[in-house]
């Protein structure tokens, strides 16, 4: 079974295109990179993937099932969601913010049980703020809630995890921690699906890519095959130049001043 199957979705705001006839697969171990410019759609593509937003016509379906079939608590079983870091409103520690993950695993009105606790523990434990736990989010810096958003979404061991633009607050240390623990998550079957500003992410993670523009996928498929200077070009509307390693098969684009 695929897990994530999207058809023809199309989604409008105030009779403006935003999405048009999306299509996209997405296996399982698989991991699936957004690219494309601020507004191109790819924040509105995550909601529409999340039950967030109601496109006004195509089909999602997760782990088989239509989404619109979902329930709310169903969905957080199925997807786990890391958004953007922001400036929280409540001063929760990192320990009580990441365990707010297992509430999609309770029942009813039931307490997080011992195991729920070490379960939220250990996502602490693997994006390294362990030293962090009883730190409240409100004085923690952009990058650190950032991790706490990830460790949350860990914690609630969704077999899906849909991230918009995880990176985006962290130094290149963390940037590559979170990439790797990416990697590691889909060699255990995980399926992921996130967005990015940085091609080379994807070239360091080898994986699918998708090239959004103006609501449309005008490329997608393999790293090495999608991301060619020509097309990175039509993309981000700008005269690039690529920078690679050939015996790594790494690669990334800086801008053209000239």
């Amino acid at each position: 079974m695929t897990p994530i199957i999207i058809r023809d979705l199309c989604f409008r705001r105030d009779a403006r295109s935003i999405l048009d006839g999306i299509g996209l697969a997405v296996k399982a171990g698989e991991i699936f990179c957004i690219l494309g410019q601020n507004g191109a759609g790819k924040s509105t593509l995550l909601h529409c993937l999340l039950g967030l937003l109601a496109p006004q016509s195509g089909e999602i379906r997760i782990l088989g099932d239509e989404l619109q079939c979902l329930s709310r608590s169903e969905i957080a079983r199925r997807i786990a969601f890391v958004p953007q870091a922001s400036q929280p409103a409540f001063a929760f520690t990192v320990a009580q913010l990441v365990l707010m993950g297992r509430m999609a695993r309770l029942s009813g009105m039931g307490a997080p049980s011992p195991a729920d606790r070490r379960k939220a523990e250990e996502a602490v434990e693997r994006v390294g703020l362990t030293g962090l736990r009883e730190k409240p989010v409100t004085q923690l810096s952009g990058g650190e809630r950032q991790l706490t958003l990830i460790a949350r979404a860990l914690a609630q061991e969704a077999p899906i995890l849909v991230m918009d633009e995880p990176t985006a607050s962290l130094d290149l240390g963390n940037q590559g921690r979170i990439l790797a623990l990416c990697r590691d998550l889909a060699r255990d079957g995980a399926t992921i699906v996130m967005t990015s500003h940085l091609p080379d992410q994807a070239f360091n993670l080898q994986c699918q890519v998708g090239l959004l523009k103006n609501g449309r996928f005008i490329a997608a498929g393999p790293v090495a095959a999608v991301c060619k200077t020509e097309a990175m070009e039509m993309l981000y509307d700008t005269r690039l130049q690529r920078l690679g390693d050939l015996d790594s098969g790494l690669a990334a684009y800086a801008p053209r001043l000239d």
